[in-house]
């Protein structure tokens, strides 16, 4: 699985993007197109294409919606920051990073879950936190897993400076470990069950310790979805009827999630697994409430400030408030005169309402 991963090479891509290409998106139009990657909260979109969910709520609002999966996580974003899709699945963090972060006005439609343990730190042979200091820790670098021991660290008044952070492809994670050099290592499931299924293994600290800061969203072009509020309609409608499907234990809900299974490379039972260390929103109404809280502003601050850190926020960016992220109640974090990430609940109270 690939997940959530931002690389120089993907910010370069975002910041060569022409004005031209998110202005020729600024219109009104019938054919849309929205891309996702596998994760276990983004198998949904695969289904809504396959089951005719989405066709049915793009004709009821006279469009067309193609969803694409594309197997590159970082490829999928820098497609969407390109102009090649009017929307894609993406974390928060990577949303500031590479689009906003580039210059691309874009729009929180859909929040669908946060990491609630889908994210860890193992250790080998330690069963505290504290001990990772002055080891070498392994994880795909700038990811989101970057993030997470960044946020691990302050828990125990420790800094990156204390330790070594190893670059390792999430495809080599569970071979790395198996060797007697690595003894700590930072990765996302599948492979952090299985990882810490070993005896030598113990989970220190994972991402139900800060709940609601990995963010998995689907993002969409701010001035298309200005132009087209069909289209908003149609993606969030068709999302919504189908998080009442997946969520229930009747046979639609079975047959569904067992779908969105096998298209990720498990069982039934291996993807319920998945979603149980996932925060799914299936009521719109609890996507709206957890987007206006108080919290989220606080944990954008931390991904912006993490991101300047590493020096991915954007060409030249003087601060971590260079980009500027506007929140439901009208506040913004940052930059009020650069805002291009936006919360907006728009549309998902109107799914809420029933007003779809």
């Amino acid at each position: 699985m690939l997940k959530k991963l931002v690389t120089t090479l993907g910010l370069a891509a975002a910041l060569a993007v022409p004005m031209s290409a998110s202005n020729a998106m600024a219109e009104e139009k019938t054919e849309f197109s929205v891309c996702w990657s596998i994760y276990v909260g983004w198998m949904p979109w695969g289904y809504l294409a396959d089951s005719g969910i989405m066709d049915k709520w793009a004709e009821k609002y006279g469009i067309s919606v193609e969803i694409v999966q594309i197997n590159d996580y970082v490829e999928s974003i820098n497609q969407y920051t390109a102009g090649a899709y009017d929307g894609c699945s993406m974390t928060n963090m990577d949303a500031l990073s590479i689009p906003a972060g580039g210059g691309v006005d874009t729009t929180a439609l859909i929040v669908g879950d946060y990491s609630n343990g889908n994210d860890g730190i193992v250790l080998k042979d330690a069963t505290d936190l504290a001990a990772i200091k002055g080891q070498n820790v392994n994880l795909v670098e700038l990811s989101v897993s970057h993030y997470l021991l960044a946020r691990a660290l302050d828990t125990v008044g420790l800094a990156e400076r204390d330790l070594t952070v190893v670059n390792t492809s999430d495809a080599d994670m569970i071979a790395a470990y198996a060797t007697d050099d690595v003894t700590a290592v930072v990765t996302w499931n599948p492979l952090l069950s299985e990882i810490a299924a070993n005896e030598n293994a113990t989970l220190v600290f994972d991402s139900a310790d800060i709940p609601g800061e990995i963010i998995d969203i689907m993002m969409v072009n701010t001035e298309t979805l200005a132009a087209n509020p069909n289209f908003g309609k149609a993606l969030v409608g068709a999302w919504y009827e189908l998080m009442s499907i997946m969520s229930s234990d009747s046979e639609a809900g079975i047959a569904a999630r067992t779908a969105m299974a096998e298209a990720s490379g498990t069982d039934l039972a291996g993807y319920d697994a998945q979603l149980a260390t996932t925060k799914m929103f299936y009521d719109p109404a609890d996507a709206v409430a957890f987007t206006e809280s108080a919290d989220l502003p606080e944990t954008m601050q931390f991904v912006a400030e993490f991101l300047f850190d590493k020096g991915i926020l954007g060409e030249g960016a003087p601060s971590p408030e260079f980009v500027g992220v506007s929140f439901p109640d009208g506040s913004v974090y940052g930059d009020p005169n650069n805002v291009k990430l936006r919360f907006d609940t728009t549309y998902m109270k109107m799914a809420a309402d029933g007003a779809l």
